[in-house]
């Protein structure tokens, strides 16, 4: 790692240990203010990551590990990371091509956005019932798939279903994928080009789900680096934030079985959705930090064209 005079890098490469790196990227992950909430919420959560991933470690080491020490080659691979993440702003996920839902571990990269969702919360049991009792979901279908880390826990949560999935990048698809053929879900899981639903061949579904892109477009312009990093296709919504989440309202109630659900994140929405679709009474999910931000329209409610009249 190249020394420069004022270089707050520079110090690092004496470093000796695991520990005595996580202290020091802490600390200057703090100071730059660098934003979190893709990876980890808290810089040492972070900053712990980057290094056993950089080092080959197992996420579940022991404490011990911290006090090993480094070879000049690790010391250099630290150096490099934390230069790209801290100097340079580039998402954790995207330096490691991982990120993890639960136990689920997905392909990442540039051509989608970092899996984050509510719904982990809510698959399968939370999902499950919204159903009339004794009702199985047997399909369900994910709108703007990204990774199809959705798709996947769908198909995890519900072992028995086919599970859909679409999204309108051609890059997010090749990304869901490989993600599909690693979880060895190929039989189940079918993934579609798509603007919103209408390019999905005809079926009914017991469940349709979307994190949709759901911030104005305005908020989108002032995001802070690691997250104007992802597809801006993923994060904005239209002036208000709604203009997503209106066609999937629209399309719908004709793609959904009589007793079916649809399942929207919308993020800081709530009021906006209140006020829009008040006629179709929207329900609110539990989530356990109590945001209850997935917001759930039922079948029934929903005329069978799509439309609000």
């Amino acid at each position: 790692m190249a020394r420069s005079p004022g270089d707050p890098f520079a110090e690092a490469a004496a470093l000796a240990t695991p520990g005595a790196w996580l202290a020091w990227a802490e600390a200057l992950m703090t100071r730059r203010k660098v934003a979190l909430g893709q990876v980890a919420t808290n810089a040492h959560d972070e900053a712990l990551y980057l290094i056993l991933r950089s080092l080959g470690l197992p996420l579940d080491s022991q404490p011990e590990v911290l006090a090993r020490r480094l070879r000049p080659a690790e010391r250099e691979r630290l150096g490099e990371v934390f230069r790209r993440r801290i100097g340079d702003r580039v998402p954790a996920a995207y330096l490691t091509g991982e990120a993890w839902l639960g136990a689920h571990r997905f392909y990442v990269d540039e051509r989608v956005i970092i899996p984050r969702s509510y719904f982990l919360e809510l698959i399968p049991e939370v999902l499950a019932e919204q159903l009339p009792r004794g009702v199985p979901v047997r399909r369900a279908l994910d709108v703007c798939t990204g990774s199809g880390c959705l798709a996947i826990l769908l198909a995890h949560g519900f072992p028995e279903a086919r599970v859909d999935a679409c999204d309108l990048s051609s890059g997010a698809l090749e990304v869901a994928g490989r993600n599909v053929r690693e979880h060895h879900l190929g039989r189940r899981v079918k993934l579609y080009a798509s603007d919103v639903c209408a390019g999905v061949p005809p079926a009914k579904y017991d469940l349709i789900l979307s994190n949709p892109p759901y911030e104005p477009s305005a908020h989108v312009d002032r995001q802070e680096p690691e997250f104007a990093a992802e597809p801006r296709l993923a994060h904005d919504g239209g002036p208000d934030g709604l203009e997503i989440i209106r066609k999937l309202v629209h399309q719908a109630g004709s793609r959904l079985e009589p007793h079916g659900v649809l399942a929207i994140e919308v993020g800081g929405l709530r009021r906006a959705i209140e006020r829009e679709f008040r006629a179709l009474r929207p329900e609110w999910l539990p989530t356990q930090d109590g945001s209850n931000c997935v917001v759930a329209f039922r079948a029934e409610r929903l005329p069978p064209t799509g439309g609000l009249a």
